[in-house]
């Protein structure tokens, strides 16, 4: 898998996906049910219009900012972890991937907890049976690599848009139409600047690993492309499926408003197919973060991080609004450095394997310790704080350097 993966090397030309299976990487990606849960969070906390507002906004700022990642990861084939080898250095970029890999172990585990829990209220099974089950199977098709998630994705979209919609058709059919369920009052109240930084903040960690997927796509401008129809559609969906179940039924968890409409049989079913994908993306790129770290093939890695996040898995469930806001303080910072330096240096990547690395960039390390502050006492939107803050302050600390 090793070399097949292409864990430490950039991704040549010959082994490049086609079109379609990359599109349906990404959407498998963007069609997770935690999506649907923070969907279900604002559809209670929120009035119509702010909610579609807040989606736009969110998903605006998630495809500019993942599809620049796309763009630099399929023109160099490079992984999230080896770009970070030109901005951090290469102990330097230890600090990125340990944290990115640690965060998208924490996704697994929801994902694993947020299948076991509706499966164990429909049929009785025991749920630590069920987590370890599932975690596993999960972790065996991860262990396959690359082309286990294609398939996949190819099987979890068509199925979930189909629940997803007939979930929407039902909510819509039981308020009395789309003007009895727009005229609900919210339940309880979220102001747009936190509804916005839940959105993003939901998927800001999987979206600064857009590279470890479109790495594989056949050329820049068809990453870009993939990447921001997967954001507008694939994650405004989710948003919108769990929304609208919400606001018909005051439940902002998914699974029990699947379970209010009479559909939790074939919710298990396609529920778990979308988990499983977006949860081996998860545990593939979380891999490739420890492969960076440890120089082992990504395959052993992914077995081991599987197990930890089955483990683990009911106490990432319970803390998940606090894991969403510490992912939007944490983590965008590093994809702000990676595109600053990318576009102020782009011909140091033309040949990773020939590229003098320093040790370690402290302008790296500093820049996401400012953004990390910045994000945390300005106003506004916390992740777009958080990017905007690294990606200046690096590439100040990088001008300021050049003069000196």
């Amino acid at each position: 898998m090793a070399d097949r993966e292409y864990d430490l090397i950039a991704v040549p030309k010959k082994a490049r996906r086609s079109s379609l299976s990359m599109l349906m990487l990404m959407l498998g990606l963007t069609f997770f049910s935690a999506s649907m849960w923070t969907g279900g969070k604002l559809g209670v906390g929120l009035e119509p219009t702010q909610f579609f507002i807040t989606i736009a906004i969110g998903n605006s700022i998630l495809a500019v900012y993942t599809a620049t990642l796309a763009y630099i990861g399929a023109s160099t084939g490079l992984s999230t972890h080896l770009l970070a080898r030109f901005s951090f250095g290469v102990k330097g970029s230890w600090l990125p991937s340990l944290l990115l890999a640690g965060t998208q172990v924490g996704w697994f585990g929801v994902g694993v907890a947020m299948f076991a829990l509706p499966v164990e209220k429909i049929t009785g099974v025991d749920l630590n049976t069920l987590i370890l089950i599932a975690g596993a199977l999960m972790t065996a098709t991860a262990y396959i690599g690359i082309s286990a998630l294609l398939i996949l994705s190819a099987v979890a979209v068509p199925a979930i848009t189909l629940l997803g919609g007939f979930s929407v058709w039902l909510a819509l059919e039981g308020a009395g139409g789309l003007g009895q369920l727009a005229a609900r009052p919210a339940e309880q109240s979220l102001s747009q600047a936190q509804a916005i930084s839940l959105v993003v903040g939901s998927f800001i960690s999987a979206g600064t690993l857009t590279a470890d997927f479109m790495r594989f796509s056949k050329n820049a401008k068809v990453a870009i492309f993939i990447t921001i129809v997967a954001f507008f559609l694939g994650n405004s969906l989710m948003f919108v499926f769990g929304g609208a179940g919400a606001a018909a039924t005051g439940k902002a968890d998914i699974s029990e408003v699947l379970m209010l409409q009479g559909l939790i049989l074939p919710a298990i079913i396609v529920l778990g197919l979308n988990i499983w994908t977006t949860n081996d993306n998860a545990l593939y790129a979380s891999s490739l973060g420890f492969a960076n770290i440890t120089g082992l093939p990504s395959k052993y890695l992914s077995v081991i991080n599987g197990a930890i996040g089955t483990l683990c898995a009911l106490w990432l469930y319970n803390h998940f609004v606090d894991w969403l806001v510490f992912l939007s303080a944490a983590i965008p910072p590093i994809g702000g450095v990676l595109i600053a330096h990318y576009f102020t240096n782009k011909e140091k990547y033309q040949n990773f394997t020939q590229y003098e690395f320093a040790l370690v960039n402290w302008q790296a390390l500093v820049s996401v310790a400012v953004a990390i502050a910045a994000a945390h006492w300005l106003p506004g939107i916390v992740p777009l704080n958080a990017v905007m803050a690294s990606l200046t302050c690096f590439f100040l600390l990088q001008k300021i350097s050049r003069k000196f």
